[in-house]
């Protein structure tokens, strides 16, 4: 019950300044004029320069958007995921690739036990599908890019039984630089050949600029600074957040199962920043992972992506978000936050 109350306050809360694209999705992502300065020494900050809209999953059995969007490829369709086990997005790339799609997959080596079937499935129906290199720790990446037009860039893998319960985000991105990049990446991941990624465009890979790219996103909160992560350890990311605290700025942070990040949660706290979080068994799990910076105001920014707040993950696994600057992109995924931080238990 308290679940669905949350949610139906993010929709009461987003449906004064709701529209919906072709996905049926919400808020599109305009450019933003100009660039702040990047602080002498880092990666420069994503530069978000098309359009974006961004949706939460739904807690149902399936996510209707997701298997919409891969249905829609005619031409080519590229999917990164670490765990793929829900049997309606295998079909449907089934499907795609027997309608003379050009479909490939990238399943992470380390998550076999997961993602057997669907590579089994996918290879008997002659897909293109392979194991991910063994040079990341993890191919924790979550994107499918159809028609080399448009790519959707995942906070969630496509497992069904997670569905229910799980807090998940997305957002599609038709950006030509951004998915430009998403291709570049893919071929060479596919063919295990290395890749360098932009640094021009408005993404955040692992490597290499996650984690510079998240931070400039904190650095620049001045009001609030909402963040919603499954793990939370950091010590840059937990410093530089503190910091915005310390600065006066409104932080809350939301975590799953928050007795494993203890010391980290009490350095947000005794920086005068609030905490909350979730354990699976109370029926919502924190999987989302954002970062969102002054809510509400014209100059809002928000992360969001596959990485969580982690060391491994944002220097040695294979990671893909994105940075958005749209205020009503930004203020629609906080409504969310917020619901859901208000029935979290206080840390």
């Amino acid at each position: 019950m308290r679940f669905q109350t949350a949610l139906v306050a993010a929709i009461a809360i987003a449906a004064g300044y709701a529209y919906f694209n072709s996905h049926g999705e919400l808020f599109k992502q305009q450019p933003k004029p100009g660039a702040s300065a990047q602080p002498s020494g880092q990666v420069p900050p994503a530069q978000s320069s098309g359009s974006a809209t961004v949706f939460v999953f739904s807690n149902g059995a399936e996510q209707p958007r997701i298997d919409d969007f891969i249905n829609s490829a005619t031409k080519s369709l590229d999917m990164t995921m670490y765990e793929l086990s829900d049997t309606t997005a295998v079909n449907d790339l089934v499907t795609r690739h027997k309608a003379g799609v050009n479909v490939r997959v990238i399943l992470d080596q380390a998550e076999k036990s997961t993602d057997q079937a669907a590579y089994d499935t996918l290879t008997a129906a002659g897909v293109g599908v392979v194991w991910s290199s063994p040079s990341f720790a993890y191919t924790h990446q979550k994107t499918i890019t159809v028609d080399q037009r448009e790519s959707l860039i995942l906070t969630g893998n496509l497992t069904s039984k997670y569905y229910p319960t799980g807090r998940d985000y997305g957002a599609f991105d038709t950006d030509p630089r951004d998915v430009a990049s998403v291709v570049s990446v893919f071929d060479a991941d596919y063919g295990h050949s290395g890749s360098n990624p932009d640094d021009a465009d408005g993404l955040l890979w692992s490597p290499p600029t996650a984690r510079s790219r998240i931070l400039d996103v904190i650095d620049r909160a001045t009001k609030t600074l909402d963040v919603e992560g499954e793990e939370f350890s950091d010590s840059a990311v937990v410093d530089a957040i503190a910091a915005r605290a310390k600065a006066g700025v409104a932080v809350r942070v939301m975590v799953e199962s928050p007795s494993s990040y203890r010391s980290e949660i009490d350095k947000v706290r005794a920086a005068g920043g609030k905490v909350s979080g979730y354990s699976s068994s109370t029926g919502l799990y924190i999987h989302a992972k954002a970062v969102i910076a002054d809510a509400g105001q014209s100059d809002a920014r928000m992360e969001l992506g596959s990485m969580n707040l982690t060391s491994t993950s944002l220097g040695r696994n294979r990671e893909l978000g994105i940075v958005l600057t749209d205020a009503n992109a930004c203020r629609s995924l906080d409504a969310q936050f917020s619901a859901d931080f208000t029935g979290a238990a206080p840390q």
